[in-house]
């Protein structure tokens, strides 16, 4: 007598239940970071382009090679101690010094790269660069640096010290496309 007996059945139904449940847990357990990029104000768009000129004294220039070295005003640095100080008496020069900006508002940051800068090195020449110019700003508002930046802009009366500590001085930095590396 050969009989073979049924083999038990093992009931599915709920694994649809379980399987619905995981992903459930973990879509909301899971944390997706949200990068935020680099936070600057850009100009309103225009299809004209700028054809005005600026002349050399009015522009301080940093650039960084595809070796993470820099060149700033035409003297090769290991690093950036001091750039920041330099950027300050470059913009607030106002003609005293001739081979230096004429005003502010002339004063132009340029920062050039090559393809191969890496962009920790980039984003450290970028936060000096406005750094510079934030620590102006704090001191013509007679705040630190950090509480310049902390700034409620929605808020009439630190708006109204904000645009009085920017006034005469736009944070002119120009970033260069970057070169090819070779």
């Amino acid at each position: 007598m050969n009989t073979k007996r049924p083999s038990p059945e093992v009931s599915t139904s709920s694994m649809a239940d379980i399987a619905f449940l995981l992903l459930t847990f973990f879509l909301i357990t899971t944390v997706i970071q949200n990068h935020q990029g680099i936070l600057m104000i850009l100009p309103a768009f225009s299809n004209e382009s700028i054809t005005a000129p600026v002349h050399d004294r009015n522009l301080f220039a940093i650039q960084i090679n595809s070796a993470n070295e820099f060149l700033i005003e035409k003297e090769p640095r290991e690093n950036l101690d001091g750039v920041r100080e330099e950027i300050q008496r470059f913009i607030l020069n106002n003609g005293k010094d001739r081979s230096s900006s004429d005003s502010p508002k002339e004063a132009v940051v340029s920062l050039k790269t090559d393809r191969g800068t890496t962009y920790a090195t980039f984003m450290a020449a970028l936060d000096e660069i406005q750094a510079a110019y934030y620590e102006i700003y704090a001191e013509r508002a007679g705040i630190t640096p950090a509480a310049f930046r902390k700034l409620n802009l929605n808020d009439p009366k630190q708006l109204q010290i904000h645009n009085r500590a920017m006034e005469g001085i736009p944070m002119n930095i120009s970033m260069a496309e970057p070169s090819k590396v070779n």
